[in-house]
């Protein structure tokens, strides 16, 4: 617009030809950052789905367009009043002159005011043409370390736009923390220490949010690094962690207690009292790579992981035919994955055979990815988007759907062009009811924007360009997916396979990878990522390097510096074993022969699925005590689903419950006692059995005055038994 024709709309609309000639406030870049500054388009105001008090906005300002109608045109002269910019409600609520159920948000004397008032004088207009937008923004300092309590260091964030240049929007950005406990963070992005510890802040601009790195030491310390040294890579940025914050690691753990916790992790059941004595017997320096190597190989390893990655694409088996999760079906995929397992295929072809696979759900184990994921009679592209992206890259992408993710950097484009990867997959009936074939519809139209209606191709999750139509859009996802380069998907894996080793991710959940979820390590969880793909991304390459590494060997007993540590992996922590492998172990300690509802005898629980006559879209287990210690019911992709915390059901239970009576009564102290032993032989045994170490001599005394007199008398042998069976020490992997 020219400067006469400012001037002349200036004098059309009551305005000095002074503010016409000001520069011109654009509503993307300068209006739109005040109300996300201000929280007036946050999810518990006026951006939450269903407004505030008669007035909507875009969450976070994702939908500029429509936000620049609800203020300007929904309600004409009451949110903007052109005549008397001061008066508009706009502003008044904002200052608190009026009622407000946000209360005031900021001044008259602010500079957001001035920006609301100027725009409002200059004509409330929107921007004509394109504008720049930003494209990525910078929180500096990256990282902040401070010795002692109460001191502060300021922050800054620039933005980076898509013209080219900067904009410091330090006082446009919102700050939070992650731990309050240990730094704070003001609204001008003061950065103040609170307590020994790490954390994270964070600064959110427009649709990103990025993060500082915090340490907190103590003012006076006597810290000095134990010495310790590494056994590989993972030990390195380990230790280099503890001695920046000023921990150190525990002592190495016990035979004992090494042994009891490689088999419980790698075959999923204590060892038996002929593994354990053979590994207690063996002198080689190298033994405990020795056993990890051989357990690796084990089939008891195999059924583990194999029950583990089941559990995790919600592997069920159903009579309800249209659901399309028949039993056959389901054992079919099983068997599928029991075998990609068992001979240690790489996991990027592992994952690909899966997204590309085409074919009978009955014949064809891997197409059953698109039966299981989402069981339902209908195949839904945006549940089995969310799942799917949930477990292969850790990415929640569903959050995208109804706004830009509120706390990564993931748009509502991004979640409508992963969508339309899935609109063309297909299940055609085949030649008997529970028969589906399973295949890529590549004439299918791709998903609309919610926003605007406009067809979203096909495009990976933080990809700019769409898959070129004439490709197919699977072959091309699993492409992108398992490429080396893709580091989501790798950091993913790593992740996972992690935590199953100690009480948590280095991302935790480890289902929820964001920007504002940062990694306790940032980077051993790197490292991890590349070796895995350096080897070919070999999985039991990757369990080998972290077993044999001494963090993963570390004891659970503390030390003065590291007690309070639950991040960064300074010692072992007590983990509450799986249900599934609580169970296994009360068998392999009992000898019991346990039967599981619909499966063959010598079924063990990690082997076990559930299997119904009806309809798998519910809740299941199938079995009670499995259900009772907190495993997944296959309901949702979430691993919040397993659950391992203690409840009160669960301890009488296992106290008078009928699965420990029944674990009693298999006669095995029966044939203990029929072998001749003697008192303190057989205590001996039951220790080993269940803890997998002998008992102590003031354990042995109380064992041995228990049983008295009568050392045929089977009673005080089974009170032993049920009380080793409900010990902390027999639930937990320490």
């Amino acid at each position: 617009m020219s400067k006469p024709l400012q001037i002349l709309v200036a004098l059309f609309l009551g305005l000095s030809p002074a503010k016409a000639e000001e520069k011109r406030l654009s509503f993307a870049n300068d209006v739109m950052p005040v109300l996300f500054r201000a929280g007036c388009n946050q999810g518990a105001c006026h951006g939450s789905a269903r407004g505030k008090d008669g007035f909507s906005l875009s969450l976070f300002g994702y939908d500029k367009r429509g936000d620049y109608f609800r203020l300007t045109q929904e309600l004409i002269g009451r949110r903007i009043n052109m005549a008397v910019p001061e008066e508009s409600l706009l502003l008044l609520k904002a200052t608190g002159a009026v009622p407000h159920t946000g209360g005031q948000r900021f001044k008259k004397d602010s500079a957001y005011y001035r920006t609301l008032k100027t725009w409002i004088e200059q004509g409330a207009l929107n921007d004509t043409g394109p504008v720049p937008v930003p494209l990525e923004i910078t929180l500096k300092p990256a990282n902040l370390q401070f010795v002692g309590k109460g001191k502060s260091k300021p922050t800054s964030v620039i933005a980076r736009y898509s013209d080219g240049s900067h904009r410091d929007v330090t006082e446009l950005a919102l700050f939070f923390t992650n731990n309050a406990g240990t730094a704070s963070i003001d609204k001008k992005g003061v950065v103040v220490s609170q307590a020994k510890g790490d954390t994270y802040v964070f600064a959110r601009f427009d649709r990103f949010t990025v993060g500082s790195e915090v340490i907190v030491l103590p003012e006076k310390t006597a810290y000095q690094w134990s010495g310790e040294q590494p056994a590989n890579y993972i030990d390195e940025r380990v230790f280099a962690r503890l001695k920046q914050l000023q921990l150190n690691p525990s002592k190495l753990s016990s035979d004992t207690e090494f042994v009891r916790r490689v088999y419980l992790d790698l075959a999923g059941a204590p060892p038996s009292v002929q593994q354990f004595q053979r590994f207690m017997a063996d002198k080689r320096a190298n033994k405990r790579a020795l056993l990890i190597d051989e357990l690796l190989q084990h089939e008891d390893f195999t059924d583990l992981w194999t029950g583990l990655w089941a559990e995790s694409v919600r592997l069920m088996g159903g009579g309800y035919t249209p659901v399309a999760t028949d039993i056959k079906a389901a054992e079919s995929y099983y068997q599928w994955i029991h075998r990609q397992i068992k001979k240690n295929r790489p996991f990027d072809e592992f994952v690909r055979e899966q997204v590309t696979a085409s074919g009978s759900n009955l014949s064809r184990g891997p197409t059953n990815l698109y039966t299981m994921l989402v069981h339902d009679s209908r195949f839904k592209p945006k549940e089995f988007a969310a799942d799917f992206s949930q477990l292969f890259l850790g990415i929640q992408i569903q959050c995208a759907e109804c706004h830009n993710h509120p706390f990564d950097r993931w748009t509502m484009d991004d979640y409508y062009g992963f969508v339309s990867f899935f609109t063309g997959i297909t299940r055609k009936p085949g030649a008997e009811p529970r028969e589906f074939y399973i295949y890529n519809n590549r004439q299918a139209s791709p998903v609309r924007h919610r926003v605007d209606g406009r067809p979203m191709p096909a495009t990976v999750i933080g990809g700019e360009q769409p898959v070129p139509a004439s490709r197919d859009s699977r072959l091309a996802l699993a492409e992108w997916l398992t490429a080396k380069d893709n580091t989501l998907f790798s950091r993913n894996i790593a992740n996972r396979v992690w935590a199953h080793f100690f009480h948590r991710g280095l991302v935790e959940p480890v289902d929820d990878l964001r920007v504002s979820n940062p990694p306790t390590n940032g980077p051993l969880l790197e490292a991890l990522a590349g070796q895995f793909v350096k080897s070919g991304f070999d999985l039991r390459q990757l369990i080998r390097e972290i077993c044999n590494s001494k963090t993963y060997q570390l004891s659970a007993t503390p030390n003065a510096t590291n007690e309070s540590d639950d991040r960064q992996f300074s010692r072992a922590r007590l983990r509450r074993l799986r249900s599934d492998v609580l169970l296994d172990s009360i068998i392999k300690a009992t000898e019991w022969k346990r039967a599981f509802r619909d499966f063959p005898e010598g079924t063990k629980a990690i082997e076990f699925y559930p299997r119904t006559p009806g309809d798998t879209a519910q809740p299941l287990w199938r079995d009670d005590f499995l259900k009772l210690f907190g495993r997944s019911s296959r309901n949702t992709i979430c691993t919040c689903e397993t659950k391992r915390e203690a409840t009160l059901s669960q301890a009488l239970h296992m106290a008078v419950g009928k699965n420990v009576r029944q674990a009693l009564s298999t006669g095995l102290i029966d044939r203990l006692l029929a072998a001749d032993r003697q008192p303190p032989e057989i205590i001996n045994e039951l220790f080993v059995r269940c803890l997998s170490r002998p008992p102590s001599a003031k354990e042995l005394a109380a064992m041995l005055k228990l049983v008295g007199e009568e050392a045929k008398n089977i009673q005080p042998y089974q009170d032993i038994l049920w009380a080793l069976l409900n010990s902390t020490e027999f639930m937990t992997n320490h």
